[in-house]
């Protein structure tokens, strides 16, 4: 059997980056993103406000950067593939839990701590995943890009699995805790997968588990002045993302969109997700500066304004293809970035920037854009206010120059 990363076939990559891919679906795709399915039934039974109802992804949010800010240390005492696997079952516990309570307070927290355990599983896995990268540089595009589509998997189940669920409960008293449940017990499931397969490659299990290293004493300081466009594009897109990913559906049902609609529209833009990881390569591959965030948020806002300007079905579809190929994309254009203009001693600092910065931005769009739905503008204000966010941190991204 394989002793290190490097000695494992083509084939064991592929699965064991697979398998990985399951860490996303269960962080992002299911325990972020499948809120946006739930928000509508549980707004109109538990009589939420949309700034309340946007506030449970700010709580999602927040717990993500507690979370994100912890897991050096909790890595470098229990080893990546231990919280990796421990933060999958903490988050499909916290997912289960959702179903059996109905106070705000209570499922603010619920959202919260399953943000927490969603940041070990997501930056766990990609550690796991940029090693595999590193050991196989040939074919690191793919292992990555199969990693970080999982985010498209977990959408696309859950856009297949809610639907069917919450016409299932009809006329039940909470129905929508019954899709809490079954959310669970997927992601219960991709965590028995997750932890099946990098405990069946030995070799790489050993290394994976494997406490990491405290970060080096002396090492350069990163230079952050020199990305402050970039990160100040960054925090807008955090922003504007995830109102969209938030209230979309909500509008699609003030709109008249049926469940098999709603199904087909997320379920299109999960797998557009997971399609994102080879279409843009090229493209950060080959600019050092800004401009390839740039592109992507304007794309963003695009897609954000068209179910807005019409409510016709081939517009819509198009918004959410468009939207789930774009994305994750802007995630990988700051990684990209970093890469291109730093040495390889301060990529972690470099990324860790981004993240905060990212996160800070998905703590405040859920709850404003809920805020300004209350309005006179209803739904239709929040997302224009969403693409305009994007718009915005698209003009602040096109200042950034290489580094």
């Amino acid at each position: 059997m394989p002793s290190t990363p490097a000695s494992l076939t083509p084939a064991q990559a592929l699965r064991l980056a697979l398998a990985l891919s399951l860490g996303a679906a269960v962080s992002l795709g299911i325990t972020r993103f499948a809120y946006g399915l739930l928000l509508p039934p549980m707004r109109a039974d538990l009589g939420w406000s949309y700034a309340l109802a946007g506030g449970m992804n700010t709580a999602n949010a927040a717990g993500y950067l507690l979370g994100a800010l912890l897991t050096p240390a909790l890595m470098r005492r229990f080893g990546a593939v231990r919280l990796l696997v421990g933060g999958a079952v903490a988050a499909s516990l916290f997912m289960a839990a959702s179903g059996f309570v109905v106070s705000a307070p209570a499922l603010l927290l619920q959202r919260l701590l399953a943000g927490l355990a969603s940041a070990w599983v997501f930056v766990s896995g990609g550690l796991l995943a940029a090693r595999l990268g590193s050991a196989q540089p040939s074919r690191a595009g793919l292992l990555l890009g199969l990693y970080y589509g999982g985010t498209g998997f977990g959408i696309t189940l859950s856009a297949l699995l809610v639907p069917a669920v919450l016409q299932a409960a009809a006329g039940a008293p909470h129905g929508w805790a019954w899709a809490w449940w079954a959310l669970a017990l997927a992601s219960v499931a991709a965590t028995a997968v997750l932890a099946f397969a990098v405990r069946a490659l030995p070799g790489e299990g050993a290394v994976a588990a494997a406490p990491t290293p405290a970060p080096a004493a002396g090492r350069p300081a990163w230079p952050i002045r020199r990305f402050g466009w970039a990160l100040a594009g960054y925090a807008l897109f955090g922003a504007g993302y995830i109102g969209y990913m938030t209230f979309v559906i909500a509008l699609l049902r003030e709109q008249g969109a049926s469940p098999g609609d709603i199904t087909l529209f997320y379920a299109l833009l999960g797998v557009a997700c997971v399609a994102s990881a080879r279409l843009w390569a090229g493209l950060l591959d080959r600019f050092r500066g800004g401009g390839p965030q740039a592109l992507l948020n304007a794309l963003l806002g695009v897609a954000t304004l068209l179910p807005v300007l019409s409510p016709a079905w081939p517009v819509t579809l198009a918004s959410g293809l468009m939207f789930g190929a774009v994305f994750l994309s802007v995630v990988a254009s700051t990684t990209a970035l970093v890469r291109h203009n730093l040495p390889a001693a301060q990529w972690a600092a470099g990324i860790s920037a981004f993240t905060i910065v990212f996160a800070l931005g998905q703590i405040v769009g859920p709850t404003v854009t809920g805020w300004i739905s209350d309005g006179r503008g209803g739904l239709a204000g929040g997302l224009v206010a969403s693409a305009l966010a994007l718009w915005a941190g698209a003009l602040l991204a096109w200042r950034q120059r290489p580094a």
